[in-house]
């Protein structure tokens, strides 16, 4: 769900933007029925599976108690993967000559139609532009877009599970659009987006960390145009695997592209796929997740009520974890077998202060317990499951007697909240999707080509060596636009990606120090989904507002 399933997740537009034009940084009029209609005309012989689409509707909204009226478009924007040649070609031509030389191949029959929700609020002139997306891979946007920043948002429960139907869709008193424009963007296949071409050719072609990029910079790069925003401040905000996503998709537009943005806002981060902690196990010698994961073991312990001793303080309490964690919990792990029987002993007694699990599980686990052992393990007396990517909440155990947690408590909670309330706001109130199916997430883990090519690579890279890295991409941005501000927000109660191995990654960027001072840190005592818990959504809300206001150039909106 929410982006956080990792590795695991209308007719052509006639209306009027009312906006002001493209030079001020506003949204533009609509573009030009005429051109429109011409993209609506197939070529002869051509074969276009996909035809922009465009559903035009209105409403208002009050943030900060102020009522907001906006224009909201449902739509589609059709993208090629990387090598797509936009130069009209006679079919009747290709057909008749002959073999093309090396390089200069026909185009891919692969295409995407990428579905997007855009609000634009009336009038106020200069806007800057925030695009938003979750992750997975495979997973839908609809839990951005009516779990935290939309005009609309769902109601669920804030750590239990939610009742069923019907459910209560709201006003969103936390949505952005009091200080930007917003767009929520499907991935390729999920959502109301979907992928067309030769069966194997078409997964390639967007199923992949460095393919999936490469369609996001083409639709905003194709936004920017259709909607007239080339000189609007632009900003990127991705959930979970969204945040892998960011730091490639930065990059390419930075760099290969030349389009610079004014911020990169980061939610529940993974940048580095070695630092996991669902199961470290399958890769011996690499301890860091174990290291990383460990204040989130001891918020989810606190929260529960499973720690040997009183804390009273979480944050104090976490700065202690941190502490031991890199400090005689790594040298523990680092000494491997050559530990002697009474420092192990001594550091198997510090975990169950700060974890709660029974010392003689602990020793077991050679020290070394991974989040789906621990979510097993830290209820298992009361029957129970600790969720994964909200460790508030807990479930029914599916099999007691499981190594680790075979479900996720959290997800089973919302998901049915959200994929019933957005199927009816989609065609009840954006007036899109009457005939189409929506697909909340896809499973195209198996499918997934996690080989990346870093920047400075000057060929693609032919194996997969180690977890898929993305650090080198946001450095990279970061050094060619100095710029270029980040936010990381991040929940204490985050099992799938804890908060401290996101410290430790921006800690870790290849980059001048003095770049540093361009990330800020926000924490929240809520999970992978942040906004599930009302007041979190509302200190978020508050801290994503200042960064857009002190970074998007322009007097406060």
């Amino acid at each position: 769900m929410s982006g956080c399933r990792m590795w695991l997740g209308a007719a052509a537009c006639a209306l009027a933007m009312a906006q002001a034009g493209p030079a001020t940084g506003a949204a533009a009029d609509a573009p030009d029925k005429r051109a429109d209609a011409d993209a609506g005309k197939n070529e002869p012989g051509k074969f276009e599976p996909f035809k922009p689409e465009t559903q035009v509707t209105t409403g208002t909204v009050t943030v900060g108690g102020k009522s907001i009226a906006y224009q909201a478009v449902a739509g589609t924007l059709i993208v090629h993967p990387k090598g797509w040649d936009d130069v009209p070609r006679d079919p009747k031509a290709e057909k008749d000559s002959a073999a093309p030389a090396e390089g200069e191949g026909k185009n891919p029959t692969a295409e995407a139609s990428m579905f997007y929700a855009a609000y634009f609020k009336n009038g106020g002139g200069a806007r800057p532009v925030t695009f938003l997306y979750n992750g997975g891979p495979g997973s839908s946007t609809m839990w951005l877009h009516l779990g935290a920043f939309g005009p609309r948002r769902v109601v669920t429960a804030t750590d239990g599970h939610t009742p069923s139907a019907p459910y209560s869709l709201v006003d969103n008193g936390s949505s952005l659009l009091d200080v930007t424009d917003l767009v929520f963007i499907d991935a390729p296949g999920t959502g109301f987006s979907r992928i067309a071409g030769k069966d194997k050719e078409k997964e390639k072609a967007f199923y992949g960390v460095d393919q999936d990029a490469y369609a996001f910079a083409e639709f905003i790069s194709q936004f920017l145009t259709r909607y007239g925003r080339w000189n609007s401040p632009k900003f990127l905000f991705g959930e979970s695997y969204g945040t892998t996503r960011s730091a490639v998709l930065v990059n390419q537009l930075e760099a290969d592209r030349k389009i610079d943005f004014n911020g990169v806002i980061l939610l529940s981060q993974i940048l580095n796929f070695d630092l996991s902690p669902d199961q470290p196990t399958a890769n011996p010698g690499v301890d860091l997740p174990y290291q990383l994961v460990l204040p989130t073991y001891a918020a989810t312990a606190w929260f529960h009520h499973k720690l040997p001793a009183e804390h009273g303080n979480l944050e104090a309490l976490l700065a202690e974890v941190e502490r031991f964690a890199v400090g005689d919990y790594a040298h523990a792990l680092a000494a491997g077998s050559d530990l002697s029987p009474a420092d192990r002993g001594e550091v198997a007694a510090k975990l169950r202060e700060y974890t709660g699990l029974p010392v003689n599980y602990i020793l077991k686990a050679e020290l070394r317990i991974d989040s789906g052992e621990f979510r097993q393990t830290l209820e298992g007396d009361d029957n129970l499951t600790t969720g994964r990517l909200d460790s508030r909440f807990a479930g029914p155990d599916l099999d007691p007697l499981s190594q680790r947690a075979n479900y996720d408590p959290q997800s089973t909670a919302l998901s049915s909240a959200y994929v019933s309330a957005f199927n009816d706001y989609a065609r009840r109130e954006l007036h899109y999707g009457e005939d189409k199916s929506f697909k909340p997430s896809i499973a195209i883990y198996r499918q997934w080509n996690t080989l990346h090519q870093l920047p400075g690579q000057s060929q693609p890279p032919v194996s997969s060596e180690q977890g898929c890295n993305v650090m080198p991409d946001l450095a990279n941005a970061m050094k060619i636009n100095p710029n270029l501000k980040i936010q990381l927000n991040m929940g204490y109660f985050d099992l799938a990606t804890p908060f401290y191995q996101g410290i430790y990654e921006m800690h870790h960027l290849a980059m001048p120090s003095a770049l540093q001072g361009n990330i800020e840190y926000k924490f929240y005592d809520s999970g992978h989904m942040v906004y599930a818990k009302d007041s979190s959504l509302r200190t978020l809300h508050d801290n994503v507002a200042a960064f857009i206001r002190r970074n998007g150039n322009l007097a406060s909106p």
